[in-house]
């Protein structure tokens, strides 16, 4: 039996170590290690609040807007604050447009290069790869001589033996199948889709100010509205939103779509593979009246156990007996003894560190080998991110998501089971944004309607006074972040946060064993995958990469004091 490590797994925001246990050629075990400490939760006690989503935003360099949404509806939560109906669909547009733009870079700019073969796109010829183009959508960039010269380019930049991004690949794995051609044109969108993420950003920096790091705010959005005003949001500005809205919506459509379809169309043995626990978790998203009804979401809020659609179960995040967190196998411990259940409410996050000290060769798996806690869902190990929720809103007949699967499970010629795997995770991501692209433009004609009706209130300064807060009081903030479900819970005492505690997607889908011995869902994903090549292991990374890994969010680096409190060793 070999021991395939994989540390750092890159084209992932953060370290994260995998182990796998590959016995006839087939991995039999594998373990995730997050190799960063956790620890922000610490750094927010004490502090006022309204200012926590300020803290929190900052645990990740990319899911910035989703930490805010989550703290600041956590502490609207506590404090029983709703906000106007127009504050609501600006922090819709926001969501969404995060959605894309996270859902279009992880495709072509952390998955694609599992699939797609650069070197072999030289082969390509551009004729062909413009007939190609042309056959999947009306995108504009489709000519022989676009693809010739970018060819041309490509040739010069291998050819200089300096390969930068597209270094260090195992581009002569047999498990790359596409055609010269379709590596061509999924190379081509790659570069555009560097371009084009320029653009959906501007839609963030209009509502908050700035992108990465929007601002946010308590009780509403930081951005008025006076459509003749020069200093606010006005006509030119609703104007130029539009214009990144449709830009992003179209991108989606007629390059991101056509391009999961057309590659996903070699790979089809992937729906074999990488299933993992079969148990599904979403909190829901994009709430189309008041944040706290929850049968108001557009992405609905529920839980699949074993694969089973038939039945959707009902989750509350407060319940302390549906949402707990173990450290069995975690670097930290509880006062109760690591055998313990903690709801976030009552969660601890004290480090534990036993080791093994770097450099090692191996995780001791049998004891602590993790810096992510284990969540379980009464007590399973749950999927969260974009294929769950796709699956649960398919399980409760929403319009959109039900037509957009049943649509590419017939181009692939594929059964609705297929999506229980690699495959279908990565096929999920993109349906989701193109359920999204839907959305934000009648969510922009939403806005538009709102204000034109007088509808101008974008904050509710009601409970902004901290001395009418009551003594205490605890609130949940919900958030479908594009990796999955990610809860934030705080405890207020005294006009100051006395409790915090975030579980993240990163760490449902990448932690360790519980107590019970129950593999996370990288690790149960990676259970039974083929491996060709033990020092060239490309499947693995398939497979994690599927479900889009962010160990920035799942642990943080730093102390209250801002001192380094652990160093990673790369071997």
């Amino acid at each position: 039996m070999a021991r395939v490590v994989v540390d750092p797994i890159t084209r992932i925001e953060g370290h994260l170590r995998i182990e796998a246990e590959v016995k006839n050629g087939k991995i039999s075990n594998a373990y995730s290690s997050c190799t960063m400490w956790r620890g922000i939760e610490r750094i927010l006690k004490g502090r006022d609040p309204r200012d926590a989503w300020a803290f929190t935003q900052r645990i990740c360099g990319v899911c910035t807007t989703v930490h805010a949404f989550a703290s600041i509806r956590a502490v609207e939560d506590a404090l029983g604050i709703e906000i106007p109906p127009l504050a609501q669909a600006l922090r819709n547009l926001m969501i969404a447009t995060q959605h894309i733009h996270d859902h279009t870079m992880h495709f072509y700019h952390l998955h694609a290069l599992d699939w797609v073969n650069v070197p072999n796109a030289l082969k390509a010829d551009p004729k062909k790869t413009s007939a190609l183009a042309q056959s999947l959508s009306n995108w504009p960039n489709s000519s022989p001589g676009y693809f010739k010269t970018l060819k041309e380019k490509l040739t010069r930049f291998v050819e200089s033996g300096q390969l930068g991004i597209f270094a260090n690949a195992y581009w002569d794995h047999p498990a790359y199948k596409l055609p010269a051609e379709v590596d061509l044109l999924a190379v081509a969108h790659y570069l555009e889709a560097l371009d084009w993420q320029r653009h959906i950003v501007r839609i963030h920096t209009y509502l908050g100010g700035k992108n990465p790091h929007p601002n946010f705010l308590v009780g509403g959005v930081p951005a008025s509205v006076n459509l003749s005003s020069p200093s606010v949001i006005n006509t030119e500005v609703l104007s130029t939103i539009k214009t990144h809205v449709d830009q992003a919506v179209r991108f989606v459509r007629e390059v991101y779509l056509p391009d999961l379809l057309a590659i996903a169309s070699f790979y089809k043995e992937w729906a074999r593979w990488g299933a993992g626990v079969g148990n599904y978790l979403v909190y829901g998203d994009l709430p189309e009246g008041r944040t706290s009804d929850v049968a108001g979401l557009f992405l609905p809020r529920g839980a699949i156990l074993n694969r089973d659609l038939s039945k959707i179960y009902d989750v509350d995040p407060k319940d302390p007996e549906q949402v707990q967190e173990s450290v069995a196998h975690s670097w930290y411990q509880y006062a109760k003894g690591d055998g313990a259940l903690l709801h976030p409410f009552e969660g601890e996050t004290e480090p534990n560190f036993t080791g093994p000290q770097p450099p090692y060769e191996y995780l001791n798996v049998d004891h602590k080998y993790s810096w992510l806690k284990a969540p379980r869902w009464k007590g399973h190990p749950m999927e969260v991110g974009p294929l769950a929720r796709m699956l649960v809103a398919y399980a409760k007949g929403h319009p959109s998501v039900k037509e957009k699967v049943d649509f590419a499970l017939k181009k692939l010629n594929v059964p609705l089971t297929a999506l229980f795997s690699t495959l279908g995770r990565t096929a999920a991501r993109g349906i989701e944004a193109w359920v999204l692209a839907d959305y934000l433009e009648n969510l922009y004609g939403q806005i538009v309607d709102l204000i034109r009706a007088g509808n101008t209130s974008t904050f509710n300064a009601e409970k902004w006074d901290a001395e009418t807060w009551p003594s205490e009081a605890r609130g949940f903030g919900y958030m479908e972040a594009p990796r999955g479900a990610l809860g934030h819970w705080v405890t207020i005492k005294d006009k100051k946060i006395e409790h915090y505690q975030a579980v993240v997607p990163s760490t449902w889908n990448g932690g360790p064993r519980d107590a019970d011995g129950q593999p996370g869902p990288y690790e149960a994903s990676l259970q039974g995958t083929p491996v060709h090549d033990p020092a060239k292991p490309l499947e693995i990374l398939r497979t994690v990469h599927s479900f889009d890994p962010c160990m920035a969010c799942a642990a943080h680096v730093y102390d209250p004091e801002g001192r380094e409190i652990v160093q990673v060793h790369i071997q």
